[in-house]
């Protein structure tokens, strides 16, 4: 069973809380520890055949960041680093979380911004999640009736994390080996 390298990326402190949901379900030997993308290195990335990579997504569609407030670098700053690593070979799995009543418009695009990203790259992307039960205008994450990883709004739906993260869990569990 291969390691599952488990990278995040969070202003207001939510994606950690959900990256340290999903490790506490697994032990060290199936997934690293959940390492905020600040102190990650596209050596560490490139390592992992297998990876869940997470991300909010700010006021305007955009990823976190230290021009949005994301305390010592996020996505913005990492996703260049990676423009040299071959995805290809590689299982990811996203998720993203965002708000659907106040930003609408721009629902979890920081999740579809990573997909497009990983995607040029060769990645084969797992977890797809379906739309029902949102209520959203548009989002870069959502590509063919679905969304391309986890949804998740923690400031509207909170009550409907659990569920949700569960349930995508044992989604994901065949392609990564993990045992649920």
């Amino acid at each position: 069973m291969p390691r599952i390298g488990l990278f995040f990326a969070s202003s207001t402190g939510n994606t950690r809380r959900i990256a340290k949901m999903i490790k506490k379900r697994f032990d060290d030997e199936t997934m690293a520890e959940a390492l905020n993308v600040n102190k990650a290195s596209p050596g560490l990335v490139a390592g992992y055949s297998h990876l869940i990579l997470g991300t909010s997504t700010l006021g305007g569609g955009q990823l976190p960041g230290l021009s949005t407030d994301c305390m010592g670098g996020g996505w913005e700053e990492f996703l260049p680093q990676l423009k040299n690593v071959d995805f290809s070979g590689k299982t990811v799995a996203l998720y993203g979380l965002g708000d659907q009543s106040k930003y609408p418009d721009e629902f979890v695009d920081a999740m579809g911004i990573i997909y497009e990203f990983v995607v040029a790259r060769g990645a084969k992307i797992v977890g797809v999640w379906p739309a029902d039960d949102y209520d959203f205008i548009s989002s870069k994450a959502f590509v063919d009736d679905q969304f391309v990883g986890l949804a998740l709004d923690q400031e509207n739906q909170k009550i409907l994390t659990d569920a949700r993260l569960e349930a995508w869990l044992k989604l994901i569990a065949p392609e990564f080996g993990l045992p649920l």
